[in-house]
C-alpha cells in the first residue's frame, strides 16, 4: 500500500468522494454529506489530502485535514479538521484508516495546528470505535455543518506535543 499526497480535485479522489457518499446515503438515508468543501482548502500548509494505494494502484482509501480557527461553526483557533476518511470495502481490516490518520495528525501538527477535531454521526461505529481507539475524546459542544443533529458526534484530540519523558537512570 502506498500514501499519497493528492489534490481532492484528482479523479482518484473524486471517485473515491463519490464512493463514500454512496456509503453516507444508505447510512443516513439522505443525499449524501452536504458539508461544503473546496480542493483549496487541502492544499498545504493548510490542509492536506491523501490517498492509499494497493498494489495494483487502485485507490482504496483517503482521507484530509483542512485549517479551522473559531468561526461561527464552532471551530477553535488552531483546529485542524479531518475530512472524508474512508476505506473502500475490500480494503477495511488492513489498518489503513489508522494510517491515514497518524500521517494526517502528523502533517496537521508539523503545520502548526495544536488541536485535531471531526464530525461524524452515529451510523459510523467503525468511526467512532477508530478515533476512541487513537486518543481523541468527545466533545461536549458541537461544531462543524451537523452540529445541531442529534446524531452528529464531534471528538477532539490534542496535537501539542508534551515533555519529553525521559526513563529514569537504572538504579543498583
Amino acid at each position: 500500500m502506498h500514501i499519497r499526497p493528492t489534490p481532492y480535485d484528482h479523479p482518484d479522489a473524486v471517485a473515491l468522494e463519490q464512493a463514500v457518499q454512496r456509503e453516507y446515503m444508505v447510512r443516513y438515508d439522505s443525499d449524501g454529506d452536504a458539508t461544503p468543501l473546496d480542493p483549496k482548502m487541502f492544499v498545504p500548509p493548510h490542509g492536506l489530502y491523501l490517498l492509499v494505494y494497493d498494489a495494483e494502484g487502485r485507490p482504496v482509501a483517503s482521507g484530509g485535514w483542512r485549517t479551522q480557527d473559531e468561526n461561527e461553526y464552532g471551530y477553535a483557533d488552531g483546529d485542524a479538521e479531518l475530512k472524508r476518511m474512508y476505506v473502500a470495502p475490500e480494503a477495511r481490516g488492513l489498518g489503513l484508516a489508522r494510517r491515514v490518520l497518524a500521517a494526517l495528525e502528523e502533517d496537521a501538527r508539523a503545520a502548526g495546528r495544536t488541536r485535531m477535531v471531526l464530525e461524524t454521526g452515529t451510523a459510523q461505529p467503525e468511526a467512532i470505535a477508530l478515533y476512541a481507539s487513537s486518543g481523541y475524546e468527545p466533545c461536549r459542544e458541537k461544531f462543524g455543518h451537523y452540529r445541531h443533529y442529534e446524531s452528529s458526534r464531534c471528538f477532539a484530540k490534542p496535537l501539542v506535543q508534551g515533555p519529553i519523558r525521559h526513563p529514569l537512570p537504572d538504579r543498583p
